[in-house]
């Protein structure tokens, strides 16, 4: 059977739209502003609860006689009734918005996966706009020059692996700048693809030899792909060959035989999929389920000299990611990022990213809605995993305060204030336990972990 035989063909899509979903073009702009329009309501009514809810608990304090209140009136009722002496409409607005802006027009970088997609799709779905911000989302061609370009100020904020920032901070690669991390874009959302002419080595010990790519040297791309080789007894360093390759250029490498395989974000695997040059041998979260990938990023000196504006824009970036996380959303998001200002791929493509129906290159179709997820909390625990195998290849040398960067990169207290502010119920912790192929990571013993492993770079 060919990989297009399948309801993913292209072919076997009908209408007269460009996403085929639709009699027409007119139906189909018609039916997403419809969509956007109870979006942007929805998220209104969330803001207008908060707010109704602190106004009541300052009319009724004791919370006894505030719940036998709304018992018996109903919170319909109780809202009208707050409406008529409280101005709640003119005080949602100001809470959604916040204070002043120091500066309305930003640009923000992204790379065209669908790891950016909270980033992206907040421009064309008016998630910035609600905020009172002009953004303008800058296609970049690589991570480097993300890098540089968001350290040079020509960005304001960008989407970044989630270990850059942690990396910039500490000057490996750079120039020593405080940056930090607000807010995780995506969890999961990466895979192991190779060439087809591999498809009979399930086995990672038959690897030995190969070439493979990876977006950048400090990226969770990089450390899963190594944890994963020295866990089936190869060297990354020694046993095989890792090169750093931008995500758009990789399926390109892998059709030229350049490279034999690459771990990369999923909509890369997926186009090397649908272009017939690779299968899936496994999903990043098979290696960790609920890893990191990458994050919003930011300057401190962004946040200390434009307080507000980066409020603003981390709100949009909160609220496009909880809108992102509904499974029920996946398809129109898919049709906002798929145009060449954005990702450039087909939705078809993106499509099977985001709902997690897709296929394997093999012939197989797979299941997995969290396939990708969209969770903004920034784990301090992740930045403390990040930093033991940032020492365990060499990266970091001598001593760690593991807490204390972790800490000052990933701003897990900012956001718990922010989603409570927000209507949203964020982690009463900081930091978590969690399992990497079936070894427990515990965050408050790195050291005892980094210990454990028996392939590592010499100190």
């Amino acid at each position: 059977m060919s990989i297009f035989d399948n309801p993913f063909d292209p072919k076997r899509m009908t209408g007269g739209c460009t996403c085929g979903h639709h009699a027409d073009q007119a139906q189909h702009e018609r039916e997403a502003q419809l969509e956007l329009q109870q979006t942007l309501a929805s998220e209104e009514k969330r803001y207008e609860n908060v707010v109704a809810s602190a106004v009541l608990k300052a009319v009724i304090p004791d919370a006894p006689t505030r719940r036998a209140f709304l018992h018996s009136v109903g919170a319909s009722t109780a809202l009208a009734a707050l409406s008529q002496f409280f101005p709640l409409k003119t005080a949602t607005e100001a809470f959604a918005q916040g204070g002043p802006l120091e500066k309305k027009d930003l640009k923000v970088g992204f790379i065209p996966i669908t790891c950016a997609t909270p980033i992206i799709m907040a421009k064309p779905m008016g998630f910035y706009e609600k905020q009172g911000l002009n953004v303008d989302v800058v296609k970049t061609a690589g991570w480097a020059v993300v890098r540089d370009k968001t350290l040079n100020k020509e960005y304001d904020a960008a989407h970044m692996l989630s270990p850059m920032p942690v990396a910039i901070s500490l000057g490996l690669g750079s120039t020593p700048q405080p940056f930090v991390v607000p807010a995780i874009e995506n969890i999961n959302g990466q895979g192991i693809t190779l060439a087809m002419k591999h498809k009979d080595k399930r086995d990672p010990k038959e690897w030995k030899g190969m070439k493979f790519a990876i977006p950048f040297d400090y990226s969770m791309h990089n450390y899963l792909l190594r944890y994963y080789l020295a866990e089936h007894g190869l060297d990354p360093d020694t046993d095989v060959q890792l090169r750093s390759v931008p995500p758009p250029e990789m399926v390109a490498n892998l059709r030229a035989d350049n490279i034999d395989g690459f771990l990369a974000p999923d909509n890369i695997c997926q186009r090397a999929i649908y272009d017939g040059v690779g299968y899936l041998h496994i999903l990043s979260k098979e290696i960790w389920d609920g890893h990191p990938c990458c994050a919003f990023a930011a300057s401190k000196e962004f946040i200390a000299t434009a307080p507000n504006t980066f409020a603003a824009l981390s709100r949009a970036i909160v609220d496009a990611t909880a809108y992102s996380s509904k499974a029920e959303n996946r398809k129109q998001i898919a049709e906002a990022i798929a145009p060449a200002n954005y990702i450039n791929a087909p939705v078809t493509v993106l499509e099977q990213v985001l709902t997690g129906t897709y296929a394997d290159g093999l012939g197989g179709i797979k299941k997995d809605p969290k396939r990708v997820d969209f969770d903004p909390f920034p784990w301090q625990s992740f930045a403390v995993w990040m930093l033991t195998q940032m020492k365990r290849w060499g990266q970091v040398k001598g001593d760690v305060d593991y807490k204390g960067v972790a800490e000052q990169v990933f701003l897990a207290t900012d956001m718990q204030k922010q989603m409570k502010e927000m209507g949203l119920t964020p982690p009463t912790a900081t930091s978590k336990t969690f399992v990497v192929m079936g070894k427990t990571f515990d965050p408050a013993k790195p050291e005892e972990y980094l210990a454990s492993f028996k392939i590592k770079k010499a100190a």
